[in-house]
């Protein structure tokens, strides 16, 4: 299988190459290698996939219509998963139309060049944040998402609802993931376990939002990945029982799906912080501060219709997960552990 990842000098779609790879994909990815964080991480991750068998890489921004164009013309693509996005909540406050050329421009690309080069199946990332100021939980993908409470959600539910529209017009088969909260070597420096662990192994202050009391569904990066290869080999197909007179949002006459994919454990911020003091062996000085605009205070995942469909469940723990964070992050950076 030929399978075309945006996105793929990022945290996921890095991680997602190498598993396609060795198990006798082959994968062209695609990325703008932007400065939104550290551009020499994203080129670490490139280097280690460059070479290996089957892999190839153009730089290449998916808001360029006519380069996507291009890209479908020369390349036959059994799937694509679309994992080029502008990321962050926080910076949807500061750089709004970053995330209007990159999610919604872009992904019409995408799509474009799907449609018409007859892709066999379009894997996209949404975001647990779709599910904005709801407090049910947990989230389940058929309660009502219309309520975000940032840019970037608002840019992840359109995408859906784009996404919906090929599948109904063209028969494109298309599968959204909705990630919570993903961690692990080789991550995002912007996001706030890597942030943490910076500031700790720098004697510097943690800013711990809204006093703490924040719940997340952590996801460890081989479990996003393990569930990203199980959809990706089984395309959306119609629901049969689906009813356009009681309509549930996960799924559609139209060969499209929706999936969370999250730990299912909700973990309070503050112990999390107390694993990563763990496993780093450092006590964190934390500021606490009160809540952010476009933040959320809890997120957990209901994940029985992944279990249904594909028959998996992540199960890393944070204890797991952050102890190979911490690892990976002081070989890295060449961080010596105090004695």
């Amino acid at each position: 299988m030929k399978v075309l990842i945006t996105g793929g000098a990022g945290f996921i779609g890095a991680a997602l190459a190498h598993r396609l790879l060795d198990r006798g994909d082959s994968v062209h990815a695609i990325d703008t290698l932007n400065d939104y964080y550290e551009v020499s991480l994203k080129e670490a991750r490139l280097e280690r996939l460059t070479g290996k068998k089957g892999f190839s890489f153009d730089k290449t921004d998916i808001s360029d219509r006519p380069a996507v164009r291009k890209l479908f013309e020369t390349h036959k693509f059994d799937a694509v998963m679309n994992l080029a996005a502008q990321a962050g909540v926080r910076y949807s406050l500061e750089n709004p139309a970053a995330y209007v050329d990159a999610n919604l421009v872009g992904f019409g690309n995408i799509l474009e060049g799907c449609r018409h080069s007859k892709v066999g199946h379009l894997v996209f990332a949404s975001s647990s944040s779709v599910y904005g100021s709801n407090t049910k939980l947990p989230y389940s993908e058929n309660d009502a998402v219309d309520h975000q409470v940032s840019l970037y959600a608002a840019s992840k539910k359109a995408n859906e609802l784009m996404a919906h529209t090929y599948a109904h017009l063209y028969r494109l088969p298309c599968t959204g993931l909705r990630f919570f909260t993903v961690y692990g070597p080789w991550g995002r420096p912007d996001m706030a376990f890597f942030k943490f662990t910076k500031a700790m192994l720098n004697g510097e202050k943690i800013p711990v939002f809204n006093h703490g009391k924040m719940i997340r569904d952590f996801t460890y990066i081989d479990d996003i990945v393990e569930g990203i290869i199980r959809v990706i080999d089984k395309p959306a197909e119609p629901d049969p029982e689906f009813s356009h007179d009681d309509p549930v949002p996960s799924s559609s006459d139209a060969p499209y799906r929706i999936y969370n994919i999250g730990n299912g454990r909700a973990v309070e911020l503050l112990r999390y912080i107390e694993v990563l003091e763990d496993a780093l062996g450092v006590k964190a000085d934390m500021d606490m501060l009160p809540m952010q605009d476009g933040d959320v205070k809890a997120t957990t995942a209901d994940t029985s219709a992944l279990e249904r469909d594909f028959a998996y469940k992540p199960g890393i723990t944070v204890e797991e997960g952050l102890r190979e964070f911490a690892i990976w992050y002081r070989e890295y950076y060449g961080i010596k552990e105090s004695v």
